[in-house]
């Protein structure tokens, strides 16, 4: 208030400051005190004295008026124009009345729509392409029967153009619960389309190309196995020295690995017949009662010639009461076979390899275990896809092409089994197969087609029309 009032008050009646009086008097005592230490009398030191006092005050006040001020000039406020938070959204945002008229337009991309502030009240449902506005109303009619939200693709008029947007709309309710008015944030999504149509069409390459594989496959085999017939047949009889017998062994020796390699390529053609079948969805199972044991002894009897000709021990085990089994004998059999075979040959001379077989809350539970090399950690999730092997092409020492837990896995899950690999590396591995002993799958388990297709719904179709499914192993 002091600063304001000496602004106001004129120079003439301007009060004269304390801090002015008390310079001017402290100038005129020392000016007193140097007369009187002079010798002056005080009839010469009081005029001396008052003049100086007088000169003193007019030079603070000459001082004071000359010295430059600051002059405090009045803050005027900042005025900011209102923005409607609508104004600083993505996309279009419209506002409607509850007949769905345009109200107002908001947005940071309304300008890209080519809309304005001021639009007819039908701009924006005369923007929207006549296919499109069906799905622009069945969202408004879901607002109306109490949704708080709803939403909808259609192609909006931009220019010349028609775009691909998606519209979220919000409804407004009156206390009766009636619509009063919604808002609709527009977005543009012709990137989003554009990857939809890309992911659709290598959807359906990849489907047209795993079908063609399968049926390559399927046609490779059967025409594999005609001239296998023929070198299997004649390497027979020349092994049987039907004809005379061989001139030296090294005759004998290439015929025995002719047969051999014919045995083996027979069976790896028929693992990929298999394969195909299972995937095809039109592998058929044929349930029947059969006695695990008989079907435990002919594997024993079929492997063990080559379990001791490398140095391994192989033997079979069945739990007591355990007789008839509801299966498939044939799958069942080549299950055995396949994680049998796999335990031998991954199995170093002096090992064993043992399958067990025993009842258990009305399953049938079949366990190959060996003392071999073990599975990897980090390989365990490979383990039972197709071509998929433990050791890579550069390193690995065992012949095979992967297929064989494949195939395993496969018919395991189609009799609604589970197949669990447990496996430590250098100190062995067990394969455990769980099936029903009836036959039939338990209620409710999960299902799917194996191996997995790429295909809308996870089912095959199996030849006599019905659902060809299995369970997750």
């Amino acid at each position: 208030m002091t600063g304001n009032f000496a602004s106001a008050t004129r120079p003439d009646m301007r009060v004269v400051a304390p801090k002015h009086a008390a310079i001017a008097g402290l100038v005129a005592l020392s000016a007193a005190s140097l007369a009187a230490l002079a010798g002056w009398g005080w009839s010469s030191i009081l005029p001396s004295g008052f003049a100086a006092f007088s000169a003193s005050l007019l030079a603070c006040l000459a001082f004071d008026e000359l010295r430059p001020r600051v002059t405090m000039l009045p803050v005027r406020a900042k005025v900011i124009d209102p923005v409607d938070p609508l104004d600083c959204l993505p996309g279009l945002i419209t506002r409607h009345d509850a007949a769905s008229q345009l109200i107002s337009v908001h947005g940071a991309d309304r300008s890209m729509f080519g809309f304005y502030p001021s639009m007819p009240p039908s701009a924006y449902f005369d923007a929207i392409h006549v296919q499109g506005r069906l799905h622009f109303l069945h969202a408004i009619d879901a607002l109306r029967q109490g949704a708080t939200s709803a939403s909808a693709e259609f192609m909006l008029a931009v220019g010349g153009d028609l775009r691909p947007v998606r519209a979220h709309l919000c409804g407004r309710f009156a206390n009766d619960g009636s619509l009063e008015s919604f808002t609709v944030q527009t977005l543009a999504i012709a990137d989003e389309v554009s990857l939809r149509e890309d992911v659709s069409t290598w959807k359906l390459e990849a489907r047209s190309a795993n079908d063609a594989k399968t049926r390559f496959l399927a046609a490779v085999s059967h025409e594999l196995r005609t001239p296998l017939n023929a070198v299997l047949g004649f390497s027979d009889i020349l092994l049987g020295e039907y004809f005379g017998k061989f001139e030296n062994e090294r005759q004998k020796e290439y015929v025995e690995l002719i047969n051999q390699s014919g045995h083996h390529l027979l069976a790896v053609v028929n693992t990929m017949l298999d394969m195909s079948k299972i995937e095809a969805g039109r592998y058929e199972l044929i349930k029947e009662p059969f006695a695990i044991g008989a079907v435990m002894r002919s594997v024993d009897e079929m492997l063990g010639l080559e379990a001791t000709r490398k140095g391994v021990v192989l033997s079979t085990r069945i739990a007591r009461g355990l007789d008839e089994v509801v299966a498939d004998r044939r799958a069942v059999k080549q299950v055995l076979i396949n994680l049998a075979n796999n335990a031998i040959k991954f199995t170093q001379a002096g090992g064993v390899v043992t399958i067990d077989a025993m009842a258990e809350r009305g399953n049938l539970v079949i366990s190959v275990s060996d003392t071999g090399i073990g599975i990897p950690r980090e390989k365990l999730a490979l383990i039972g896809k197709p071509f998929m092997q433990v050791q890579n092409d550069y390193t690995r020492q065992y012949e095979g092409t992967g297929l064989g837990l494949a195939l395993v896995k496969g018919l395991v899950g189609l009799h609604g089994g589970e197949l669990r690999i447990e496996s430590e590396e250098h100190k062995g591995t067990v394969m455990t197969v769980t099936l029903p002993l009836d036959g039939e799958a338990e209620a409710g388990c999960e299902t799917f087609e194996f191996p997995p297709r790429l295909r809308e719904t996870h089912s095959g179709e199996s030849s006599d029309g019905a659902t060809a499914q299995a369970k997750i192993a």
